[in-house]
């Protein structure tokens, strides 16, 4: 490697892939706010990420699915049934 232009700052960093829950530990400088109590009883850093080995479709040979549109309907026609209920005229409701 060359001298000076790599960080000084490698720690042991917790990556967390969000679609599955993977966690593995690492050495690596990506800033974190968050802290994890990893299984060997220590706690280190925490980065999010959406993707990793264990959810991209490249390494897993197929496809995984994110439904996050689906959510937000069903959140929207969720309330749209409630929204709909307060507006009524108040004969109606009874």
């Amino acid at each position: 490697m060359k001298k000076g232009i790599h960080p000084d700052s490698y720690r042991l960093v917790v990556f967390k892939d969000m679609s599955n829950d993977y966690a593995f530990l690492t050495r690596s400088t990506a800033p974190t706010k968050e802290k994890v109590m990893w299984e060997d009883g220590n706690e280190y850093p925490l980065v999010k990420v959406e993707i990793s080995h264990m959810s991209h479709p490249f390494f897993t040979g197929k496809s995984m699915f994110v439904d996050t549109a689906g959510r937000i309907e069903k959140f929207k026609n969720r309330y749209a049934k409630k929204a709909k209920v307060e507006t009524l005229p108040k004969e109606e409701k009874e």
